[in-house]
């Protein structure tokens, strides 16, 4: 059975990422398609981006670098649960996905948004050109809660029932996704050539 990650995206306290979040998951599990893992960008504690090499070198040398890297190369795909911050994404997400890169190659990945009158959408549009840069395959169904905090309670996520119908057909198509894009998993692409020594070769900025 495919592995699926649920990435809770934000790491603000009093977030309401966690109940969707769990939400999510939950809904996922009751979908039967996947194996699925609640991952919490908060618990995962990355810092800003610290490794001095670049990751498609997969060179780490942090010990938070190791741990992210072998929780990101178990999953088959990715449902990301994210709120939308001045017309993006949160900055804890794009940090996390910076920091690696053949690990997120060839692997679908479906969001669950949140928010406004917007629903986080355009924090989705954000992501969508990043991950394609990682060989990532963004699909067009999801799930987008507006006006959020009105559906949120002590007890978790009530989703209205548009918000709960669209669950289904996301997964299904995240499923079709993962299954398609198995052997491309299986082959991952060919490591780049070593860099030049640090000084000689690399323009001015490059790192």
């Amino acid at each position: 059975m495919p592995q699926l990650q649920v990435v809770i995206a934000s790491t603000r306290p009093g977030r309401a990422g966690l109940p969707i979040g769990r939400w999510a998951a939950e809904a996922a599990a009751e979908h039967g398609g996947f194996g699925v893992e609640l991952v919490d960008l908060e618990e995962m504690r990355l810092p800003l981006l610290d490794e001095p090499n670049h990751p498609r070198m997969r060179r780490y040398t942090k010990e938070h670098t190791l741990r992210w890297s072998e929780k990101v190369s178990g999953a088959d795909a990715f449902l990301f649960v994210t709120p939308e911050y001045n017309y993006g994404p949160p900055p804890a997400l794009l940090n996390a996905v910076n920091f690696l890169h053949d690990e997120w190659a060839y692997k679908p990945a479906a969001f669950v948004s949140y928010g406004g009158v917007a629903a986080g959408l355009r924090s989705v549009q954000a992501l969508k050109q990043v991950l394609t840069t990682l060989r990532m395959v963004p699909i067009p169904e999801g799930v987008a809660i507006p006006f959020v905090f009105e559906h949120l309670s002590p007890a978790g996520l009530t989703p209205p029932p548009p918000v709960a119908a669209a669950v289904g057909p996301m997964l299904d198509e995240l499923l079709r996704w993962t299954n398609a894009l198995t052997e491309l998993r299986n082959s991952p692409p060919p490591q780049p050539p070593s860099p030049p020594p640090a000084g000689r070769g690399m323009p001015v900025g490059a790192r």
